[in-house]
């Protein structure tokens, strides 16, 4: 999530309103019992034992819960009983923490993505306010011969994500990671006898089939056009390789001048002037709607990430469904199927008073134990190798499936993360790159129109860094 202009003025002239996060402190600290945060660890905690090492954690609490925290925690501290972990976890974490940031008294650990809408990750990642962990990862995982590095999946360490500088240090440790694809209905295509599209032709060769069954080609989330970034991150990346990846996500205005920018901006038009090739309706649904539709039928495709099946389970679908997911298709036959990846934070602050135990438990987290009751608890896939197989039986069988995919090569992850605008940046470039979709998906604006749009963004972006 990009800071808007107010969030940027909070830290960028912290001095100026110092006094009032300190009073903010304050009336923090006199709500605290009315707050909806849970503080879980032991019952027993530093001032009853005055000789225990205390860390302090400040978890999000969003789909992953935070069930797979206490009882890691616990675990730790019954490995290591001279240890007492305190953890503070809530769906706005970020907001009951930012105080004791700025007060100079963060948590030890953060697990809170720099998407974040408080604004709390991209604000430390813009003061360099994060402690740089490169040295953790050439650690061994805590009773097994293997360094952490060696335990991660590949590229986790080098995307964004994890080190936002792009000078190869490493600032967060990777946690969950997703992928995010196309999704059809598994049944159907085998009852069809049909093979996954794997170039963009034949993709839209499916318009006959989707007419054939009484659907459309594509649907998406409606007024939520952001979910159209898992096609398009992957489909730069197809067309163009990192070089234009790069271009895109570091603002570089050419980029919306070359023709892999087009030839991808193009995909929606084409969907827009193919008869029967956008399911009726879908721009004014919301993602819950277009999603239940395609699960009824009513659609071919749709993009979305692992976590689909889990978010749904309750909605009705059609006679017979079975989530399936794909990579997104190529523009040249022959090529590996490509998916978007975003993978979890977490990190310790640059002014934590406990960074040495901070790291200790990081490397905790990346044992096997570790990883398993992850998947027991949290329902999720740590950035690790061999962790889909260890959390088998607690994931669901279509995530199961596409982390298989991504392993054994059939389709290969792209990460991406927008670089930070420049201090006092009104523009949200989520809404600047994705929104103009709607109208070409609509008919009412071309791809060469949104490009040219973009190009202008990218311009003021480049001038806005340049003051």
């Amino acid at each position: 999530m990009i800071l808007n202009e107010s969030e940027n003025k909070m830290w960028k002239k912290s001095k100026r309103l110092l006094l009032l996060f300190l009073l903010s402190v304050v009336l923090f600290g006199c709500s605290n019992n009315e707050s909806s945060n849970n503080d879980q660890g032991s019952e027993t905690d530093s001032e009853s034992n005055g000789e225990s090492e205390v860390l302090d954690i400040a978890v999000f609490e969003g789909a992953y819960g935070s069930d797979y925290w206490t009882a890691v925690a616990d675990k730790f501290m019954e490995d290591n009983p001279e240890i007492q972990i305190n953890i503070e976890s809530n769906p706005k974490i970020g907001d009951l923490i930012r105080p004791k940031i700025v007060a100079g008294n963060p948590p030890d650990l953060i697990y809170l993505n720099a998407a974040d809408p408080s604004g709390v990750t991209q604000g430390l990642i813009d003061e360099k306010g994060i402690e740089e962990i490169t040295d953790l990862f050439d650690r061994e995982v805590p009773g097994e011969d293997v360094t952490i590095k060696e335990k991660l999946i590949d590229g986790a360490l080098k995307s964004k994500f994890m080190a936002p500088y792009g000078d190869g240090k490493v600032y967060l440790a990777p946690y969950n990671y997703n992928l995010m694809g196309l999704w059809y209905n598994k049944k159907l295509f085998e009852n069809e006898g049909l093979s996954i599209p794997e170039t963009w032709d034949e993709f839209f060769s499916y318009t006959d089939v989707g007419e054939e069954n009484d659907r459309a080609l594509f649907t998406y989330q409606g007024i939520h056009p952001g979910y159209l970034e898992e096609i398009i991150v992957p489909a730069i990346y197809d067309r163009g390789g990192q070089k234009s990846l790069d271009q895109f996500l570091n603002y570089d205005p050419e980029f919306w001048k070359t023709d892999v920018a087009l030839d991808v901006l193009s995909i929606f038009e084409q969907i827009s002037s193919t008869e029967n090739g956008l399911m009726e309706g879908t721009i004014a649904l919301n993602h819950t709607q277009s999603q239940t539709s395609f699960m009824q039928g009513d659609a071919m495709f749709i993009p979305n990430g692992n976590w689909f099946e889990t978010e749904m389970e309750d909605a009705p679908t059609e006679d017979p469904f079975e989530f399936g997911f794909m990579g997104v298709p190529s523009f040249e036959s022959g090529n590996t199927l490509t998916a978007q990846t975003s993978i979890e934070q977490i990190y310790i602050p640059k002014n934590s008073d406990n960074k040495e135990l901070a790291k200790d438990f990081l490397a905790y987290l990346y044992t096997d134990e570790s990883i398993i009751l992850n998947g027991e608890k949290a329902h999720g896939a740590m950035a690790v190798n061999g962790a889909v197989e260890l959390v088998e039986d607690y994931i669901t069988t279509s995530s199961y499936n596409a982390y298989k995919q991504a392993e054994e090569g059939e389709i290969y992850p792209v990460s991406s993360s927008f670089a930070a605008l420049p201090s006092g940046s009104n523009i949200n470039i989520n809404d600047e790159v994705y929104k103009p979709a709607v109208e070409v998906l609509s008919g009412d604006s071309t791809a060469q129109e949104w490009a040219d749009k973009l190009y202008e963004i990218y311009l003021q972006i480049q001038e806005d860094m340049e003051d």
